[in-house]
C-alpha cells in the first residue's frame, strides 16, 4: 500500500480525532470543564469532516474505515468512563449507562471476530441505527458538559441517559440482524 493511500487528509483528520482524547482527559482532570466543551466539540467536529473529506476528495481507504470508527468508540468510550467519576465536582454519568455502551460494542466486537473465525466474512459495515448511536453518544456527552458548565437543564440529563440506553439496545439488536443478513447474502452469492 502506497503511503500516499495511508497519508489521505481524511485520515490525518481521523488520527486528530484520537490525539484530542487525552488533551480531553486532561481538560477533565484538572476541572477545565469548559475547555473540555471545546476539545469536544472539536473532536465530533473531526468525526464529521474526515467522512466529508474522504467523499468529497475520493480519499475512502481501507485503512479510513477501521480508524475511524476506532477513533469514534476510543474517544466515546474514554469520555463516559472519565465523566462517569464522581470526582469533578458534578453529578457523574450513571455507571450503568457507561457499561451499556461499553458491552454493546465489545458485544458487537466479539460477534465480529466469531463471525469472521467461523466464515471468514468480513465485509461489515455501518449501519443507519448504528451511525444514530454514535451522534447519540456524541450528543449526550456535549449536553452533559454543557448542562454542567452552565448549571442549567441538569435535571434533563436522566432523560438523555435512557434515550441513550434504548438507542445502545435498539442499534445493538438490529446490528446482529443487520450483520447476519449480510453473511446470509455472502454466502448464497457464494453458493
Amino acid at each position: 500500500m502506497a503511503m500516499s493511500q495511508l497519508l489521505t487528509l481524511a485520515n490525518i483528520v481521523t488520527v486528530s480525532r484520537m490525539m484530542l482524547i487525552p488533551a480531553f482527559v486532561s481538560c477533565i482532570f484538572y476541572h477545565r470543564v469548559s475547555l473540555a466543551l471545546a476539545v469536544w466539540v472539536v473532536a465530533g467536529l473531526t468525526d464529521l469532516l474526515d467522512g466529508l473529506l474522504a467523499r468529497m476528495m475520493d480519499q475512502r481507504t481501507a485503512l479510513g474505515t477501521i480508524l475511524d470508527p476506532m477513533a469514534d468508540k476510543l474517544l466515546l468510550t474514554t469520555a463516559f468512563v472519565v465523566l462517569s467519576l464522581s470526582t469533578f465536582g458534578f453529578e457523574p454519568i450513571p455507571f450503568w449507562l457507561t457499561a451499556v455502551v461499553i458491552s454493546r460494542d465489545v458485544f458487537l466486537v466479539l460477534g465480529a471476530l466469531l463471525i469472521f473465525m467461523a466464515t471468514g466474512f468480513s465485509g461489515f459495515r455501518p449501519s443507519l441505527p448504528g451511525k444514530i448511536n454514535t451522534t447519540v453518544q456524541l450528543t449526550v456527552i456535549t449536553l452533559f458538559l454543557a448542562a454542567n458548565i452552565f448549571g442549567k437543564y441538569v435535571d434533563y440529563l436522566p432523560l438523555l441517559y435512557y434515550v441513550t440506553f434504548a438507542m445502545a439496545v435498539v442499534s445493538g439488536v438490529h446490528y446482529i440482524f443487520h450483520a447476519t443478513r449480510l453473511v446470509n447474502e455472502r454466502e448464497h452469492i457464494n453458493q
